[in-house]
């Protein structure tokens, strides 16, 4: 009777249930904290006050929020610019099978095992004045290399963080184009179509969703990049690659105050969700809706 019992199939909803509780312990109550925190004012860390929208209505006036935001959104920004058409010509150009192939995957996956912290030490010392590579090379090229500098910070960030996450859309891709049915590349030949024609009519339009799931996990991982930024450059220099994240961390757990940073917290995850839907509704027209 126990082993019958045993070999029936889970029902879908027995399934889900270790996800859910996962989702519920790890997730939902840490995230009912903080909207509770940022309603109330708390003090000696177990007497809270309601204050209702206050610390929100203090957020949102706040100058340094719209300008961390505003930083934020450009290093997004620069940063699908750059790895998404990188991780696509990478992807194209490698072999489609055998050996070389499989090599090649591994060594393009070996950056994205690295932990976050791993990699901003890593590139703080090859950006460090005295025997950082980063330096070296530059001096090479006869160009400058300051960290003092604004330009110079933002470059090794983006480099650092081309060189970490690349790869990710460069296996995304390269799986879209493995899916690719042959017979699609024999009729362009037939046809005649050279390779730009290949990759317009044929590969980019089949890479569709997986450049939208590539684009999606690159949108919202830069909008909330916070470890291995705030290793390479504290911020700085001033305030120029602080970040949202940046200014989160500064005001919940340097400042403690846990109010004003749970509103911080709520509002930053509703501006990541929304940016993140408004792009899948477009990307995507009629979908938006639907879900």
């Amino acid at each position: 009777m126990l082993a019958r019992v045993m070999s029936r199939p889970l029902a879908p909803p027995a399934m889900l249930l270790p996800a859910l509780i996962v989702m519920l312990v790890s997730g939902v109550l840490p995230a009912a904290f903080v909207a509770y925190y940022s309603v109330h004012d708390t003090f000696a860390g177990n007497s809270f006050v309601w204050v209702g929208a206050d610390w929100y209505v203090s957020v949102l006036s706040s100058p340094e929020f719209w300008w961390a935001l505003a930083r934020s959104l450009g290093f997004a920004a620069l940063v699908l610019l750059i790895e998404i058409p990188l991780g696509i010509y990478i992807a194209l150009r490698l072999p489609p099978s055998g050996p070389l192939a499989s090599l090649l995957i591994v060594l393009l996956a070996i950056p994205l095992l690295a932990p976050l912290i791993v990699v901003g030490y890593l590139w703080k010392v090859m950006s460090a004045p005295a025997i950082g590579l980063l330096p070296a090379a530059a001096g090479l090229l006869g160009l400058g290399y300051d960290m003092n500098n604004p330009v110079v910070v933002w470059a090794t960030l983006l480099l650092m963080d081309a060189w970490h996450w690349t790869s990710l859309v460069v296996l995304l891709c390269y799986a879209g184009l493995r899916a690719i049915p042959e017979d699609y590349y024999r009729a362009a030949r037939i046809d005649g179509a050279g390779a730009w024609a290949v990759f317009r009519h044929i590969q980019l339009p089949r890479l569709h969703l997986v450049l939208l799931i590539a684009i999606l996990l690159r949108l919202m991982d830069s909008l909330m990049i916070y470890a291995e930024a705030y290793v390479v450059t504290r911020g700085g220099p001033g305030v120029s690659t602080t970040f949202l994240s940046h200014e989160l961390i500064q005001t919940a757990t340097i400042e403690f105050d846990l109010g004003q940073g749970g509103a911080m917290s709520i509002i930053y995850l509703s501006l990541v969700l929304l940016i993140s839907w408004l792009f899948f509704a477009l990307i995507v027209p009629g979908r938006g809706k639907a879900s």
